[in-house]
C-alpha cells in the first residue's frame, strides 16, 4: 500500500484526488469505529473490572449496542440520501 502514502502506482502516477477520498473515509470510519467502543464501553461495562473477560451480560450489551448504533447509522444514511435527492429533483 506505499501509493496510500505518496508512492507510484503501477500504472505510474497517483490520483490525488481519489488519494484524499480514501484517507477522508479511512478517517471517518476511525471516527465512527471510536465513538462505537467509547458509547458502547460507557453504557455497557462497569467501571470496576473484576474479571478479565466480559461476563454473558456485558457481552450481551455490547452486541446489542453495536448493532444498535450500526442501525441508527443505516437510518441516518436513508434519510439523508432521500433529502439530497429530494433536493436535486426540486432544483
Amino acid at each position: 500500500m506505499s501509493f496510500l502514502r505518496g508512492g507510484a502506482t503501477p500504472a505510474g502516477g497517483v490520483n490525488q484526488e481519489r488519494l484524499e477520498m480514501a484517507v477522508n473515509e479511512m478517517d471517518m470510519i476511525t471516527d465512527v469505529f471510536n465513538r462505537i467502543v467509547s458509547s458502547c464501553h460507557n453504557k455497557c461495562i462497569s467501571t470496576r473490572y473484576a474479571e478479565g473477560d466480559l461476563n454473558k451480560g456485558e457481552s450481551v450489551c455490547i452486541d446489542r449496542c453495536v448493532a444498535k448504533y450500526f442501525e441508527v447509522n443505516k437510518k441516518v444514511g436513508e434519510k439523508m440520501q432521500a433529502a439530497g435527492a429530494n433536493a436535486s429533483a426540486g432544483g
